[in-house]
């Protein structure tokens, strides 16, 4: 009989014609995820929950490695991946491998891979939190500007930036910085297998190197992308092959990110000349 093993299936063929319902990775491979530059919520975090999901229930991908450059970002967001990453790593082999900088959330969101690999100068680290707003009340008032609250409940409002905290707002932030910190804490221990107190002594906030963080057990090795998709074809048993994946835009929605980003960088370059002509003279 003939093998149909490489023949594609409807959903297959369907999917090169409807952006976003598969994701296509060659059979065998080791798939390759980016998570590239700040973790903010919506489209691009939920883009990578969505793409783990897939990638978890795929019989064609044996493991996967995440490629992480990125500083971190949104506590919520963050936290979602490390979720979503979580249950990929019960399915399958997941390697991480920090290129550039895994910090804060980014490194958050590396903790459920079976090993972290960084290159010697990654950054790495900066386990802590934080929570910072403008109050711009004195600017508002010398402008003439007022504004106007209609509430229900006493701390709608909190964090408002056209007047200062009270005591009892700056206690509550307080708290939800200090939970979030603690969870922060105890992912990290459980995955490092740190006690709590060795996680607190390095949870400041700051970033070491990639070797000072294999010394300090933060990372497993020192490796760059190429040695993490040996490392994941090792853990499944495959060849060291891999393939980049994402999930399918579509072409309105490529378009609008290129014109989108082409206007961000338009704007920046004029903002930035004018800046120049109004301080040239200083």
């Amino acid at each position: 009989m003939p093998d149909r093993s490489a023949d594609p299936t409807l959903r297959e063929r369907l999917a090169r014609l409807v952006p976003g319902i598969h994701v296509r990775v060659p059979r065998g491979r080791v798939a390759l995820i980016r998570l590239y530059g700040p973790i903010a919520g919506a489209g691009r975090s939920a883009s990578l929950v969505e793409l783990a999901a897939r990638l978890r229930d795929s019989r064609r991908v044996p493991a996967v490695v995440l490629d992480i450059d990125s500083p971190g970002g949104s506590a919520s967001a963050s936290d979602d991946l490390f979720l979503a990453f979580e249950r990929l790593a019960r399915a399958k082999p997941l390697v991480a491998a920090i290129r550039g900088t895994g910090a804060s959330g980014a490194y958050l969101a590396a903790l459920p891979a079976r090993r972290i690999l960084a290159n010697p100068t990654a950054i790495v680290g900066s386990i802590g939190v934080i929570s910072a707003g403008p109050r711009v009340p004195r600017l508002l008032e010398r402008a003439g500007v007022t504004v106007a609250v209609r509430k229900a409940g006493r701390l709608k409002d909190m964090g408002a930036p056209w007047r200062d905290d009270s005591d009892e707002e700056r206690a509550r932030e307080q708290e939800l910085v200090d939970a979030i910190y603690e969870a922060f804490i105890e992912r990290v221990a459980a995955a490092r297998h740190l006690s709590p107190e060795r996680v607190r002594e390095l949870a400041t906030g700051e970033v070491w190197l990639g070797r000072r963080a294999l010394e300090l057990g933060l990372v497993d090795e020192i490796g760059d992308l190429e040695r993490a998709v040996e490392v994941a074809a090792e853990l499944a048993g495959v060849p060291a092959k891999a393939a980049r994946v994402r999930l399918r835009q579509p072409l309105l929605g490529r378009l609008m990110d290129r014109v989108v980003g082409r206007a961000a960088v338009a704007l920046a370059d004029e903002v930035e000349a004018r800046l120049s002509d109004r301080y040239r003279g200083l």
